[in-house]
């Protein structure tokens, strides 16, 4: 199968395209850990994208095309996009990715999700520079405050998680990355879940809508 999974930041598209991909061999292709790897290990790459993040604004169609063509070519089964598209114009230059190896996107999974919650969970989320593992204050905190309980990397709020750039990030959403509701919903490969509630129930959601699909691969 070919999924992409849609929702604003925070609405937790990440975690269950990471668990969906896991469970039935799928590979995850992440946009936004590409970008950051990039970040981290001062690529080109990184250098023009992180700006862009820094700021809550989306890195521009050209550089995001680019990697998710790079890393669809050497897939050959199914894949969970996760992350991208988050324009009309990317979806369509996914349609002409995808139609070069003679394929198409099978579902689009849009999750749901309150403001509010998004705000609280992204506020709260600290990474290791180190490891990239993440935790959240509330719920997931390391067991020394400032230190990963993994390899003893420093903790850290990222930049684009402060709340302020958080809300800017979901102006920019529903500004540029809305449209695609509706751009998928006219193509019925639409499905919304709700984001709201704890991620195994969400994940539960998301294999119901294809039990009759991969029912045999559980």
């Amino acid at each position: 199968m070919r999924l992409a999974f849609l929702g604003p930041p925070g609405a937790g598209k990440g975690t269950q395209a990471e668990l969906f991909a896991r469970r039935y061999g799928f590979a995850h292709i992440s946009t936004g850990e590409i970008l950051r790897d990039g970040v981290r290990g001062g690529t080109p790459l990184g250098s023009k994208a992180r700006g862009y993040m820094d700021g809550g604004e989306l890195v521009p169609d050209e550089i995001v095309v680019g990697i998710v063509a790079e890393k669809l070519e050497g897939i050959d089964g199914g894949f969970v996009l996760d992350g991208f598209p988050r324009t009309v114009e990317q979806a369509e230059a996914l349609n002409g990715i995808l139609r070069g190896r003679n394929g198409s996107l099978d579902a689009v999974i849009y999750f749901d999700v309150d403001e509010d919650t998004v705000v609280r969970r992204l506020s709260g989320r600290r990474v290791c520079g180190k490891c990239g593992w993440n935790y959240h204050v509330e719920n997931m905190p390391p067991k020394r405050e400032g230190v990963c309980d993994r390899c003893g990397g420093e903790v850290h709020q990222r930049d684009d998680d402060r709340p302020e750039v958080v809300r800017e990030r979901l102006r920019v959403y529903q500004r540029e990355t809305a449209p695609l509701i509706d751009y998928y919903k006219r193509k019925g490969l639409l499905e919304r879940v709700a984001g709201d509630p704890p991620p195994e129930e969400v994940q539960e959601e998301v294999r119901r809508l294809f039990a009759d699909r991969l029912g045999s691969r559980r």
